[in-house]
């Protein structure tokens, strides 16, 4: 796997955001366990099982669910984030009050799985081009109050973070280039306004829209889903000119086509897919 850098959120950060997903599964209170249990006096022990193969991410978010509901829980993580897994494997194990295990058994699961699936195919991706200097990242395309969270996935998968918002950098899309009437002129515009030491990354369709880039110096250049011979041009003409800028290709990127993509030169490929193509990885919480 390639060098990445999955760096989790502080609980500061993240505390309000787990606190509101188990008030909405909690709701007025757990009708079942309440029912069943008295608060925190009958004690009992788990296992978090693997159902499928994959990599495993997002057991300290899980431990903290926990610990939020009560902070006397322990939980134990069997296997460590970006590990691979294995159908039958023990993944975590959990001790501690049985009401708190049971009432934060589905949020803490979700958000492991979930996690942990993108990871899985963020992983299947990265081994893709593991061959070539190319490196994948990831995109905006991701579910809203989680971002933080699905980047931090693709980040153990072994993808690279692209932008995490729109105040980390600067990218001028089609849509920014109609409106500004031209490359040049939106990247003159820009410049004037953004704080150093912002980059200026523009998106380009064409062999002319990448000279254009070139000539007002972004830098970085996306070469935006282009067919891979002039992919290959656009890459020789950005090398000749100015070797310090950085290229992405994107668009249409899949596991069939990412290799041939990455053996045109480029630096980087973003995709959305091993977030917004990523299947669940298969966790259940077994009680002993």
């Amino acid at each position: 796997m390639k060098s990445s850098v999955a760096v989790l959120p502080p609980f500061l950060v993240l505390d309000q955001l787990l606190q509101n997903w188990l008030l909405e599964d909690i709701g007025r209170g757990d009708r079942t366990t309440q029912s069943l249990l008295s608060q925190n006096t009958t004690i009992g022990q788990a296992k978090w099982v693997a159902k499928a193969p994959g990599i495993i991410a997002g057991l300290p978010v899980a431990a903290r669910v926990f610990e939020l509901l009560n902070p006397k829980v322990g939980f134990v993580a069997v296997k460590f984030e970006g590990a691979k897994c294995e159908p039958g494997e023990v993944v975590a194990e959990i001790n501690g009050a049985l009401d708190a295990l049971l009432m934060g058994e589905r949020v803490a699961l979700n958000l492991a799985m979930r996690l942990s699936g993108i990871a899985t195919l963020t992983n299947i991706y990265v081994e893709k081009i593991a061959d070539l200097p190319a490196q994948l990242v990831d995109t905006r395309k991701t579910t809203p109050g989680l971002r933080i969270l699905e980047k931090y996935a693709t980040a153990l998968g072994g993808a690279i973070n692209h932008r995490m918002g729109l105040d980390d950098a600067v990218m001028i899309k089609d849509n920014h280039i109609v409106a500004a009437g031209g490359i040049g002129q939106a990247i003159i515009r820009v410049r004037s306004q953004i704080p150093y030491p912002l980059t200026i990354e523009v998106e380009t369709e064409s062999l002319v829209q990448v000279q254009e880039a070139l000539e007002h110096q972004a830098d970085i250049i996306m070469l935006d889903n282009m067919p891979l011979e002039m992919m290959g041009e656009a890459v020789q003409l950005i090398r000749k000119q100015d070797s310090r800028v950085k290229i992405e290709a994107s668009g249409n990127v899949t596991l069939e086509t990412i290799h041939a993509v990455a053996e045109t030169g480029i630096d980087y490929i973003s995709s959305s897919a091993p977030i917004t193509q990523s299947r669940w990885l298969d966790l259940s919480m077994r009680m002993d």
